[in-house]
């Protein structure tokens, strides 16, 4: 368990605190003394964080698969605007309980039932990054020639970095970047509206291609419900006051107007350029709105990938130590096992790009289609308890207590993702495999919906049994001087 003391999340009191001083918070508990920060600085965390050429290649999926660029963007708005609405109701946990998102997934699925998700989250989180790493190398060998994989090391070594410091160094750097990609999207944005000039049909209203569409928006969504697992990470240390309307409102629009206008970047290169890499493709777009305005484009996506890189392994780090504290408790939070577990996981991360194949666009949509179906229904049961069935109220210690109130293996949880994961089957499309109902709908993948909404109904229907007001008084008593002596 954590200790009574833990270390200062950064040395140095809140007011005083400086964005390059180490945080050595992690799992534990941020008191309401350490809060400190604003609700609208979630906004250039998500706007930033979803800017980049990650976001820029889910973006060109529909284009690859067949689609025209006029669908392509409809269904990019559409899918993200649906995708980020259950993202940011996460964002809005954080500062109610100050933890990251991922611990709070025991009171779901017990101390020990959690390692399920975490575990998801952990090869998510790994994933991710050996893609951007690919990403990041054929960009720096695009810009400057140099070979990709050695690029590889550079762009982990750097993300590695912003990782490290932590909280406020992330927030800090996504402020500084926001305004930066804010400029360069509204001059590529202004330049292809003037300037460009598409292809025959990419425009056209009639070219409406249902599989590539539904593709399209689901593929968007997944993209933006992907960051539900660690976007609290980024809120819990905001004061507790802050209220669950204007932080849900700051990092959905964020994380929409970033996530919706960097992937139609990717649609609208690829339209022009179907031939091309994304990176390719990204340059030769922006240079034909005036030479040179391509390699800044591509500088500042890299910019992005490195930050949001950076994010990730903080994210890979949570998760190794919530792990780690299931298996056996933690008894202090220190900077020496963040960085040790932010090593391992970019060690990790490196290594499968270093293995990774030339299919990027393909394994990339392959892999988003994995992350749809494993957190469509962590996300429903974990909204579900928050909002519907617990109404935000939680004991912090007992989450931390593996003898607690929340179980080790809590049934009602783990059942519900089962029966929600089941539920998705018919209704996919992934590689070889085409569920029934997918092949009636001609390949499309709407798994999505079933699996929300099977998740969310069983989820609730197994909590009618639980004494929620027998729970509100332990949560009072074992929580009462949290605040004094933090978790015992």
């Amino acid at each position: 368990m954590l200790a009574n003391q833990q270390e200062q999340a950064t040395g140095a009191p809140p007011g005083e605190a400086k964005a390059l001083a180490i945080e050595s918070r992690s799992i534990d508990y941020v008191p309401q003394a350490e809060r400190h920060g604003k609700v609208w600085h979630l906004w250039p965390v998500w706007f930033a964080g979803d800017a980049h050429l990650a976001t820029v290649a889910t973006g060109a999926l529909g284009i690859t698969m067949g689609a025209n660029l006029l669908w392509t963007s409809i269904a990019i708005v559409l899918g993200c605007a649906f995708g980020t609405f259950f993202m940011a109701f996460h964002s809005t946990q954080g500062p109610q309980l100050g933890l990251p998102q991922m611990i709070q997934s025991r009171p779901q699925f017990g101390y020990l039932g959690a390692l399920l998700v975490w575990v998801v989250a952990l090869v998510t989180y790994v994933g991710y990054n050996a893609f951007n790493t690919v990403l990041a190398g054929d960009s720096a060998h695009l810009l400057t020639g140099i070979s990709a994989k050695p690029a590889y090391v550079l762009f982990t070594v750097a993300a590695l970095a912003v990782a490290i410091f932590g909280y406020r160094l992330i927030h800090k750097a996504q402020r500084i970047l926001a305004y930066v990609l804010i400029a360069a999207l509204l001059a590529f944005s202004v330049g292809v509206v003037v300037a460009g000039h598409f292809p025959a049909g990419q425009l056209d209203l009639h070219g409406f291609q249902f599989t590539a569409f539904l593709a399209q928006f689901f593929t968007a969504a997944a993209y933006q419900l992907s960051w539900s697992i660690y976007v609290s990470d980024y809120s819990r240390y905001l004061p507790r006051n802050v209220g669950v309307r204007p932080s849900f409102w700051w990092t959905y629009l964020g994380a929409l107007i970033g996530g919706a206008w960097m992937m139609l970047l990717g649609a609208v290169a690829t339209a022009l350029n179907s031939q091309l890499g994304v990176p390719e493709a990204v340059r030769n777009a922006g240079d034909m709105i005036f030479p040179g305005f391509g390699a800044v484009l591509l500088v500042v996506a890299l910019l992005g990938l490195i930050t949001i890189s950076g994010i990730q392994f903080y994210g890979a780090s949570l998760t190794l130590l919530s792990i780690g504290d299931s298996i056996k408790p933690i008894a202090r939070s220190t900077r020496a096992k963040r960085i040790a577990t932010l090593v391992g996981s970019a060690v990790v991360s490196t290594a499968i790009a270093f293995g990774a194949s030339q299919d990027f666009l393909s394994q990339f949509g392959d892999f988003l289609t994995i992350l749809l179906y494993l957190f469509t229904p962590w996300t429903a049961i974990n909204l579900v308890d928050f909002y519907l069935v617990r109404h935000t109220h939680y004991s912090i210690r007992e989450i931390f207590n593996p003898r607690g109130m929340y179980g080790r293996w809590n049934w009602r949880g783990l059942s519900a993702y089962v029966i929600g994961f089941v539920a998705m089957i018919p209704f996919m499309k992934a590689g070889s495999f085409t569920g029934p109902v997918a092949n009636v709908l001609g390949g499309a993948d709407i798994s999505m919906i079933s699996g929300l909404i099977v998740s969310a109904v069983a989820y609730w229907w197994a909590c009618r049994s639980i004494d929620l007001e027998a729970e509100k008084r332990r949560i009072t008593e074992a929580d009462r001087d949290i605040e004094t002596n933090g978790v015992e």
